[in-house]
Protein backbone atom coordinates (compact mmCIF):
# COMPACT_ATOMS: atom_id res chain seq x y z
CA UNK A 1 0.00 0.00 0.00
CA UNK A 2 1.14 3.53 -0.70
CA UNK A 3 1.38 6.34 1.84
CA UNK A 4 -1.68 7.90 0.20
CA UNK A 5 -3.68 4.71 0.76
CA UNK A 6 -2.62 4.58 4.40
CA UNK A 7 -3.74 8.18 4.84
CA UNK A 8 -7.06 7.37 3.14
CA UNK A 9 -7.63 4.67 5.75
CA UNK A 10 -6.65 6.99 8.59
CA UNK A 11 -9.08 9.68 7.42
CA UNK A 12 -11.89 7.13 7.09
CA UNK A 13 -11.56 6.03 10.72
CA UNK A 14 -11.07 9.59 11.94
CA UNK A 15 -14.38 10.47 10.28
CA UNK A 16 -16.37 7.82 12.20
CA UNK A 17 -14.59 7.94 15.57
CA UNK A 18 -17.26 10.13 17.23
CA UNK A 19 -20.08 7.62 16.67
CA UNK A 20 -18.18 4.36 16.26
CA UNK A 21 -19.58 2.89 19.48
CA UNK A 22 -23.02 2.87 17.84
CA UNK A 23 -24.42 0.48 15.19
CA UNK A 24 -21.47 0.93 12.84
CA UNK A 25 -18.86 -0.28 15.30
CA UNK A 26 -20.55 -2.15 18.11
CA UNK A 27 -23.92 -3.69 17.28
CA UNK A 28 -25.08 -7.03 18.71
CA UNK A 29 -23.28 -9.15 16.13
CA UNK A 30 -20.03 -7.23 16.57
CA UNK A 31 -20.29 -7.54 20.34
CA UNK A 32 -20.75 -11.30 20.09
CA UNK A 33 -17.47 -11.59 18.17
CA UNK A 34 -15.83 -9.15 20.56
CA UNK A 35 -16.65 -11.34 23.56
CA UNK A 36 -15.12 -14.37 21.81
CA UNK A 37 -11.80 -12.53 21.55
CA UNK A 38 -12.01 -11.40 25.19
CA UNK A 39 -12.53 -14.95 26.39
CA UNK A 40 -9.76 -16.29 24.16
CA UNK A 41 -7.22 -13.76 25.43
CA UNK A 42 -8.22 -14.55 29.02
CA UNK A 43 -7.65 -18.28 28.40
CA UNK A 44 -4.28 -17.63 26.83
CA UNK A 45 -2.86 -15.08 29.28
CA UNK A 46 -3.34 -14.59 33.04
CA UNK A 47 -4.55 -11.33 34.55
CA UNK A 48 -1.65 -8.99 35.17
CA UNK A 49 -0.13 -9.70 31.75
CA UNK A 50 1.03 -6.78 29.63
CA UNK A 51 -0.95 -6.56 26.37
CA UNK A 52 -0.50 -4.61 23.16
CA UNK A 53 -3.70 -3.71 21.31
CA UNK A 54 -3.18 -3.21 17.56
CA UNK A 55 -5.92 -1.00 16.14
CA UNK A 56 -7.72 -0.24 19.39
CA UNK A 57 -10.56 1.83 17.88
CA UNK A 58 -12.48 3.59 20.64
CA UNK A 59 -10.91 1.47 23.37
CA UNK A 60 -13.75 -0.94 24.18
CA UNK A 61 -11.39 -3.92 24.23
CA UNK A 62 -8.55 -2.12 26.02
CA UNK A 63 -10.80 -0.91 28.84
CA UNK A 64 -12.44 -4.33 29.19
CA UNK A 65 -9.04 -5.97 29.58
CA UNK A 66 -8.03 -3.30 32.09
CA UNK A 67 -11.15 -4.18 34.10
CA UNK A 68 -10.04 -7.81 34.02
CA UNK A 69 -6.66 -6.90 35.52
CA UNK A 70 -4.41 -6.51 32.48
CA UNK A 71 -2.04 -3.68 31.60
CA UNK A 72 -2.74 -2.50 28.05
CA UNK A 73 -0.92 -0.32 25.55
CA UNK A 74 -3.65 0.66 23.07
CA UNK A 75 -2.42 1.76 19.64
CA UNK A 76 -4.22 2.99 16.54
CA UNK A 77 -3.40 4.74 13.26
CA UNK A 78 -6.36 7.10 13.74
CA UNK A 79 -5.62 10.00 16.14
CA UNK A 80 -9.35 10.49 16.72
CA UNK A 81 -9.71 6.87 17.81
CA UNK A 82 -6.80 7.32 20.21
CA UNK A 83 -8.53 10.35 21.72
CA UNK A 84 -11.68 8.29 22.25
CA UNK A 85 -9.69 5.47 23.87
CA UNK A 86 -7.92 7.80 26.26
CA UNK A 87 -11.20 9.50 27.23
CA UNK A 88 -12.84 6.11 27.81
CA UNK A 89 -10.01 4.94 30.04
CA UNK A 90 -10.19 8.13 32.12
CA UNK A 91 -13.99 8.00 32.39
CA UNK A 92 -13.79 4.36 33.50
CA UNK A 93 -11.23 5.13 36.20
CA UNK A 94 -8.74 2.82 34.48
CA UNK A 95 -6.24 5.30 33.04
CA UNK A 96 -3.49 3.77 35.18
CA UNK A 97 -4.03 0.44 33.35
CA UNK A 98 -4.43 1.77 29.78
CA UNK A 99 -1.67 3.68 27.99
CA UNK A 100 -2.24 4.92 24.44
CA UNK A 101 -0.04 5.39 21.38
CA UNK A 102 -0.88 7.01 18.05
CA UNK A 103 0.79 4.28 16.04
CA UNK A 104 -0.21 2.31 12.95
CA UNK A 105 0.45 -1.41 12.56
CA UNK A 106 3.15 -0.43 10.04
CA UNK A 107 4.97 1.63 12.71
CA UNK A 108 5.64 -0.99 15.38
CA UNK A 109 9.36 -0.40 15.02
CA UNK A 110 8.87 2.69 17.18
CA UNK A 111 8.05 0.52 20.22
CA UNK A 112 10.67 -0.98 22.50
CA UNK A 113 8.67 -2.53 25.36
CA UNK A 114 8.16 -6.26 25.88
CA UNK A 115 4.64 -7.72 25.99
CA UNK A 116 3.11 -10.99 27.16
CA UNK A 117 0.41 -10.90 24.50
CA UNK A 118 -0.67 -8.94 21.45
CA UNK A 119 -4.24 -8.82 20.22
CA UNK A 120 -6.09 -7.13 17.39
CA UNK A 121 -9.85 -7.09 16.86
CA UNK A 122 -11.98 -6.64 13.73
CA UNK A 123 -9.38 -6.46 11.04
CA UNK A 124 -6.73 -3.77 11.61
CA UNK A 125 -4.21 -6.25 10.24
CA UNK A 126 -6.21 -6.44 7.01
CA UNK A 127 -5.01 -2.86 6.49
CA UNK A 128 -1.32 -3.63 7.11
CA UNK A 129 0.82 -2.71 4.09
CA UNK A 130 3.35 -5.49 4.83
CA UNK A 131 2.13 -8.38 6.96
CA UNK A 132 5.56 -10.04 7.07
CA UNK A 133 7.01 -6.85 8.59
CA UNK A 134 4.22 -6.82 11.19
CA UNK A 135 5.01 -10.44 12.06
CA UNK A 136 8.70 -9.67 12.56
CA UNK A 137 7.89 -6.71 14.81
CA UNK A 138 5.41 -8.76 16.84
CA UNK A 139 8.11 -11.37 17.35
CA UNK A 140 10.52 -8.68 18.55
CA UNK A 141 8.00 -7.20 20.98
CA UNK A 142 6.58 -10.45 22.38
CA UNK A 143 8.29 -12.54 25.02
CA UNK A 144 9.07 -16.18 24.10
CA UNK A 145 5.93 -18.24 24.61
CA UNK A 146 3.71 -15.16 24.40
CA UNK A 147 0.45 -15.23 22.46
CA UNK A 148 -1.00 -13.43 19.48
CA UNK A 149 -4.81 -13.35 19.29
CA UNK A 150 -6.08 -11.73 16.10
CA UNK A 151 -9.56 -11.29 14.66
CA UNK A 152 -9.10 -10.98 10.88
CA UNK A 153 -11.57 -10.34 8.06
CA UNK A 154 -11.80 -13.56 6.07
CA UNK A 155 -11.75 -14.20 2.36
CA UNK A 156 -14.76 -16.57 2.21
CA UNK A 157 -17.98 -15.30 3.78
CA UNK A 158 -20.93 -17.49 2.66
CA UNK A 159 -23.49 -14.96 3.89
CA UNK A 160 -21.92 -12.22 1.81
CA UNK A 161 -21.76 -14.35 -1.31
CA UNK A 162 -25.43 -15.24 -0.89
CA UNK A 163 -26.65 -11.78 0.13
CA UNK A 164 -25.12 -9.92 -2.80
CA UNK A 165 -25.35 -12.79 -5.30
CA UNK A 166 -29.13 -13.01 -4.91
CA UNK A 167 -29.32 -9.29 -5.67
CA UNK A 168 -27.26 -9.61 -8.82
CA UNK A 169 -24.38 -7.62 -7.30
CA UNK A 170 -21.79 -10.16 -8.32
CA UNK A 171 -18.81 -7.81 -8.24
CA UNK A 172 -19.64 -6.86 -4.66
CA UNK A 173 -20.22 -10.51 -3.75
CA UNK A 174 -16.70 -11.37 -4.93
CA UNK A 175 -14.85 -8.35 -3.53
CA UNK A 176 -13.00 -10.48 -0.97
CA UNK A 177 -11.45 -12.62 -3.69
CA UNK A 178 -9.10 -9.80 -4.76
CA UNK A 179 -5.42 -10.46 -4.08
CA UNK A 180 -4.44 -6.80 -3.98
CA UNK A 181 -5.55 -4.06 -1.56
CA UNK A 182 -9.23 -3.34 -2.20
CA UNK A 183 -10.98 0.00 -1.77
CA UNK A 184 -13.83 -0.33 0.75
CA UNK A 185 -16.04 2.69 1.26
CA UNK A 186 -16.90 4.05 4.70
CA UNK A 187 -18.51 7.40 5.45
CA UNK A 188 -17.54 8.78 2.02
CA UNK A 189 -13.93 7.76 2.61
CA UNK A 190 -11.87 4.75 1.55
CA UNK A 191 -10.36 1.97 3.62
CA UNK A 192 -7.72 -0.06 1.77
CA UNK A 193 -8.17 -3.68 2.77
CA UNK A 194 -6.67 -7.11 2.04
CA UNK A 195 -8.65 -10.28 2.76
CA UNK A 196 -7.11 -13.56 3.92
CA UNK A 197 -7.73 -17.24 4.42
CA UNK A 198 -6.43 -18.34 7.85
CA UNK A 199 -3.54 -20.40 6.50
CA UNK A 200 -2.66 -17.65 4.04
CA UNK A 201 -2.55 -15.17 6.92
CA UNK A 202 -0.48 -17.51 9.09
CA UNK A 203 2.23 -17.91 6.43
CA UNK A 204 3.42 -14.36 7.15
CA UNK A 205 3.96 -15.31 10.82
CA UNK A 206 5.23 -18.87 10.44
CA UNK A 207 8.93 -17.99 10.75
CA UNK A 208 8.46 -16.72 14.30
CA UNK A 209 5.20 -18.25 15.60
CA UNK A 210 3.55 -21.64 15.93
CA UNK A 211 -0.11 -21.92 15.01
CA UNK A 212 -2.19 -22.76 18.07
CA UNK A 213 -5.55 -22.75 16.31
CA UNK A 214 -8.21 -20.74 14.51
CA UNK A 215 -11.98 -20.65 14.21
CA UNK A 216 -14.68 -18.95 12.16
CA UNK A 217 -16.57 -15.93 13.48
CA UNK A 218 -20.03 -15.17 12.07
CA UNK A 219 -20.15 -18.21 9.81
CA UNK A 220 -23.74 -19.28 10.42
CA UNK A 221 -24.70 -15.93 11.89
CA UNK A 222 -24.98 -13.06 9.41
CA UNK A 223 -22.15 -10.51 9.25
CA UNK A 224 -22.54 -7.33 11.33
CA UNK A 225 -23.73 -5.16 8.45
CA UNK A 226 -26.85 -7.39 8.31
CA UNK A 227 -27.75 -6.62 11.93
CA UNK A 228 -31.29 -5.53 10.93
CA UNK A 229 -31.87 -9.02 9.52
CA UNK A 230 -30.68 -10.42 12.84
CA UNK A 231 -32.99 -8.14 14.82
CA UNK A 232 -36.04 -9.17 12.79
CA UNK A 233 -35.26 -12.88 13.25
CA UNK A 234 -33.51 -12.83 16.62
CA UNK A 235 -34.67 -16.20 17.95
CA UNK A 236 -33.76 -18.00 14.72
CA UNK A 237 -30.40 -16.22 14.50
CA UNK A 238 -29.59 -17.13 18.10
CA UNK A 239 -29.86 -20.77 17.06
CA UNK A 240 -27.44 -20.01 14.24
CA UNK A 241 -25.14 -18.45 16.83
CA UNK A 242 -25.10 -21.70 18.77
CA UNK A 243 -24.02 -23.46 15.56
CA UNK A 244 -21.18 -20.95 15.29
CA UNK A 245 -20.11 -21.82 18.83
CA UNK A 246 -20.29 -25.59 18.29
CA UNK A 247 -19.03 -25.96 14.74
CA UNK A 248 -16.95 -22.87 13.99
CA UNK A 249 -13.65 -24.55 14.92
CA UNK A 250 -14.17 -27.67 12.76
CA UNK A 251 -11.92 -28.33 9.76
CA UNK A 252 -13.19 -26.76 6.53
CA UNK A 253 -15.76 -24.64 8.37
CA UNK A 254 -13.13 -22.81 10.42
CA UNK A 255 -11.65 -21.25 7.28
CA UNK A 256 -14.86 -19.41 6.43
CA UNK A 257 -17.00 -16.71 8.03
CA UNK A 258 -17.09 -12.94 8.14
CA UNK A 259 -13.96 -13.01 10.34
CA UNK A 260 -11.73 -15.70 11.73
CA UNK A 261 -10.02 -15.73 15.12
CA UNK A 262 -6.45 -17.01 15.02
CA UNK A 263 -4.12 -17.78 17.95
CA UNK A 264 -0.34 -18.09 17.56
CA UNK A 265 2.47 -18.59 20.08
CA UNK A 266 5.95 -17.06 20.00
CA UNK A 267 8.62 -19.70 19.48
Amino acid sequence: MSEAQLLDTQRAFDSVAADYDGPRGNNELIQRMRVTLWETVQRELPAGSRLLDLGCGTGLDAVEFARRGYQVLASDWSPRMIERTQARAVASGLASHVAVAHLGVHQLGRLSAEFDGIYSNFGPLNCAPDLHAVAAECARLLRPGGALVFSVIGRVCPWELLHYGLRGRFRRALVRMARRPTAVGMNRHTIWTRYYLPREFYRAFAAHFSLHGYRALSLFLPPPYLVEFYRRRRAWCERLGRLDDRLGALPLLRGMGDHFLIVMHRR
